[in-house]
Order: C-alpha cells, then structure tokens, then sequence
C-alpha cells in the first residue's frame, strides 16, 4: 500500500507541469474616468485609446463604439520596469523586450510569447463617466 501512495504522490507531482503562463495581474483600485474631461478626447470616438491612470504603471482605455476596454501599461514580462506604449493605434508594444499585443484583446501578437496584457473590467456609469475595476 505504502508502494502505491508513493506512486500516486510521484504521478501529482510529474503531472503538474507549469505551462509557462505565470503572469499575475495587479489589484487596482477603481478608477473614475470621465469622457468629457478634454484630456480623455481620443475616447469619445470608436476606435480612439488614450492613457490613464491607475495600476502600478497605469492603464490603455480603448473605446469598441459599444463598449471600452481597459488593459494593463505593464509589461507582461514582468522583469520589466517600463510602461507599455501604443503604436498605430492597434497594438500595445513592451519597449524591454518589443512584444506587441492586440489593442483588441490584449492577446500576444509576437511568437514565443504566452502572457496576455491583463485586462479589466469597465463599466460605463453614464454617457461620460466610465469605471474601471477589476473582474
């Protein structure tokens, strides 16, 4: 019996492989944006972005015509100390290590890498405020 509890212990431990996918995002606390602040302007279309604060290194909001979207400025490779940047108004770039990332759904656009950008949840209050939380 004793035999076979070892086996089962080696088999848990074999069969727990890390599949390289150990991004964390941060817990931010919510953020109030409001549309109609002109810093914010860019949000007011479809398709428009901008920069916000919030996060350690801060946010990208992005605005779907329906909906907005809001992702991490940190990099998902976190030895990484600067904020993330958009380029062509359609991808997030790292500038350690020049993975680019969908501004869509923050999904990695750069072969060999696995982490997406961490994302959060926005709810739009009113016309013009929006809040940005965690899921």
């Amino acid at each position: 019996m004793r035999n076979f509890f070892c086996f089962l212990l080696l088999l848990t431990f074999i069969s727990c492989e890390s599949d390289g996918n150990n991004q964390f995002c941060d817990i931010i606390n919510n953020q109030t944006i409001n549309l109609a602040n002109p810093e914010f302007i860019n949000l007011q279309v479809p398709a428009g972005w901008n920069y916000a604060n919030g996060g350690p290194k801060g946010l990208i909001l992005y605005n779907f015509g329906s909906s907005f979207k809001a992702f991490s400025r940190e990099c998902p490779q976190l030895s990484c100390s600067n904020k993330m940047t958009v380029e062509n108004d359609i991808k997030m770039v790292c500038p350690c290590d020049g993975a680019q990332f969908s501004i869509l759904d923050g999904s990695p656009q750069t072969s060999g890498i696995t982490n997406s950008v961490c994302e959060f949840r926005v709810i739009q209050v009113s016309g013009t405020v929006l809040n940005v939380t965690n899921y």
